[in-house]
């Protein structure tokens, strides 16, 4: 039984709001990976309920950006960015639900940057151009499922095994032999200001870095073929990555920390973001049937740990999202360098665009499993 549809009001919460998510604070009409992990949101309310407020808020949002010749105001691909090609999976259920040749061609000049977009030496995406070098965990969430559905629909699933690599560098590199924990990012020539010289390792376990990895691997898994040789080796790792999250759920509250594993460092606090979308792949992974019913417990507790630690509401009805890091990133011109110190230093705000997608996303998946 459900009390509240969380999903629902935070959606026309968000639509009250912005209704237009470019011209949100700080935005500045930007192409932002933001926007894709909220509509994204939308995608799977639409979905579930039927109403077709949710698929036209996409619409209209995305309309913004993609020109009658499948160009995309504010797009390069010379950037060689991998967050700019999240918002391009919203462009398969619009082509999907219009047939219009403008979202067919937005795709197509998004998976073009894929051809070209450098790699590291065994062919992991770079995160971007401007970090040579570098498996960041964030880019597996913003280039793969695109790069997936993309490859399924007009490529004949050309690719899959590219697709899977991502994944598997990812983790072979990232990941901590003492916790399982994925660290965040990993430089490949070891030159980086942030990294450790002996092994390219950035130095912390960053709550939001390791939740994008998460939700990429159960929105492969929703899609990738069960039959493909790298499936089973996707699902390890799903599991693998959450048991080791495990230990370090808060006990009182239900959710996780900034820096994950350092809950009793001064500064440390419970981050919005990072707890929905490990709350998210767990509801999703259980729906998906590659998790096991054993993680209900862990799943109520987190779920019910977002609403008590994150929500409030107005008077007027609308709801709050409070507690998300607002950016955390490595290098760059302000020279971020992945301490402890950093992470915590990071403004903490009330509804960043990425805390609220992934929320949105993690009540949508846990409302429909208790149906």
């Amino acid at each position: 039984m459900i009390n509240h549809n969380w999903a629902i009001q935070m959606a026309d919460s968000i639509m009250v709001r912005t209704p237009k998510l470019y011209e949100d604070k700080g935005h500045l009409g930007k192409w932002s990976y933001d926007y894709g992990v909220v509509l994204k949101g939308f995608e799977l309310l639409w979905k579930q309920t039927g109403d077709s407020k949710y698929y036209q808020y996409i619409q209209d949002n995305m309309d913004h950006f993609i020109q009658e010749d499948g160009s995309i105001q504010g797009y390069r691909l010379d950037e060689y960015n991998i967050d700019h090609l999240n918002n391009g999976k919203l462009l398969f259920v619009l082509y999907k639900e219009t047939g219009l040749e403008k979202y067919k061609k937005a795709a197509e000049l998004l998976r073009t940057q894929i051809e070209t977009h450098p790699r590291t030496s065994e062919g992991a995406f770079w995160h971007k151009e401007i970090y040579p070098y570098q498996i960041w965990l964030d880019g597996l969430y913003m280039g793969s499922p695109f790069y997936l559905e993309y490859s399924l629909a007009f490529e004949a699933g050309a690719n899959l095994d590219d697709i899977t690599k991502q994944f598997i560098l990812c983790e072979q590199h990232t990941k901590d032999a003492e916790t399982g924990l994925l660290f965040h990012a990993w430089d490949e020539k070891r030159i980086q200001p942030w990294c450790d010289p002996e092994t390219g390792l950035s130095q912390n376990f960053w709550g939001r870095s390791l939740g994008w990895y998460l939700m990429a691997l159960v929105d492969v898994l929703e899609i990738l073929p069960a039959d493909h040789k790298d499936y089973k080796v996707l699902v390890r790792i799903l599991n693998d990555t959450l048991s080791a999250l495990k230990p370090y759920q808060d006990a009182e509250s239900g959710v996780w920390y900034q820096v994950v594993n350092l809950a009793d460092r001064k500064g440390n606090y419970l981050e919005a973001s990072a707890s929905s979308m490990i709350a998210y792949a767990i509801a999703k992974g259980i729906r998906l049937e590659v998790l096991d019913n054993s993680w209900y417990g862990t799943l109520d507790s987190a779920y019910n740990g977002l609403i008590a630690e994150f929500i409030t509401t107005t008077k007027e009805g609308l709801v709050n999202l409070n507690k998300n890091c607002q950016v955390a990133g490595l290098g760059g011109a302000d020279q971020r360098d992945g301490t402890f110190a950093y992470y915590i230093s990071e403004p903490i705000i009330t509804n960043d665009q990425k805390g609220l997608g992934a929320f949105l996303q993690a009540c949508g998946e846990y409302e429909y499993l208790q149906r």
